[in-house]
């Protein structure tokens, strides 16, 4: 099936999160998977635009790449405000959480209600960074698409205010050569791919393309592709889901498979050959599979 075209207000897949309460170890693993990583910036949350932003329990590093980027969001301070709700989040889904890129988030919420994705209403976010001429301020506003239409892991969209100083040209060159986010994957039972993909057609009103045994929809920039269960042995072989439906993995463009191949390798880190590229498995990436493919 297609649909109309790409959204006016979703076009990318700004980035993917990874939820961890130990965020120094998977800052070192994702540093020997070849990345270079932000400092750890705190966030500030408030639960409307303008409202009073809230110290939280989180903090992240993130490996940006100019137009997406990786979150490792870690859990610094348990005990302090969890706004967002992200000690739920990390009990619920086993895989990752996924950030669309918004033009408008105004429209995004207006027109997610209208799908009848219903969603959390808009959230700003704030977060102080070091940037070559001193501290700035990260701002953005999100909408979180409601929890009762995302079993297979947390979906938000963000529209970013201040993208230049999440995207610093310091951070943006990465030993493995990643120049990107490529795609997610969602791993669906069999007999429920239909109507996931009519699902996320709604939610990012773009064209479905059938790639093999995927459903992509691609954006301007990154795809969501949906997989049936019984072909994910062919996508990422020798993985098993801890459960489905699940955004199950995620994939990085890099200027050179084989060189990126070999440094991570070199890093003691196993691999896996896909027919795209490689990836790591989940128990060498934080629990969840990174997969390379050539830019």
């Amino acid at each position: 099936m297609t649909t109309s075209g790409h959204s006016a207000d979703l076009d990318s897949i700004d980035h993917t999160v990874l939820i961890t309460t130990d965020l120094d170890g998977a800052a070192a693993r994702y540093e020997d998977l070849g990345f270079t990583l932000s400092p750890v910036s705190p966030h500030h949350l408030a639960e409307r635009p303008g409202g009073p932003l809230l110290p939280t329990c989180t903090a992240n590093r993130c490996a940006s790449f100019g137009k997406s980027f990786i979150e490792l969001l870690g859990i610094v301070d348990p005990a302090a405000p969890d706004p967002w709700g992200v000690h739920h989040l990390r009990r619920t889904y086993r895989g990752l959480l996924m950030t669309l890129g918004s033009r408008d988030v105004r429209a995004t919420a207006e027109r997610l209600r209208a799908a009848g994705l219903a969603s959390t209403g808009i959230r700003a976010l704030e977060r102080e960074v070091a940037t070559p001429d001193g501290p700035r301020t990260v701002r953005a506003d999100s909408v979180r698409v409601d929890a009762a239409h995302t079993p297979e892991g947390a979906l938000q969209a963000t529209q970013h205010h201040t993208p230049e100083h999440v995207h610093q040209p310091r951070y943006l060159g990465h030993p493995n050569g990643a120049t990107g986010l490529h795609s997610v994957l969602l791993v669906v039972p069999d007999d429920e791919l239909d109507d996931h993909e009519e699902r996320y057609a709604r939610l990012l009103d773009a064209d479905v393309w059938i790639e093999g045994p995927r459903r992509v929809l691609a954006l301007r920039r990154g795809r969501v592709e949906i997989a049936p269960l019984s072909a994910l042995g062919d996508l990422l072989p020798g993985h098993v889901p801890p459960a489905v439906p699940l955004l199950a993995a995620h994939t990085v463009a890099v200027r050179d498979l084989a060189a990126a191949r070999t440094l991570v390798e070199g890093n003691g880190i196993p691999t896996r050959a896909t027919p795209d590229g490689f990836y790591v498995p989940a128990e060498e990436a934080c629990g969840v599979p990174l997969a390379f493919t050539r830019s």
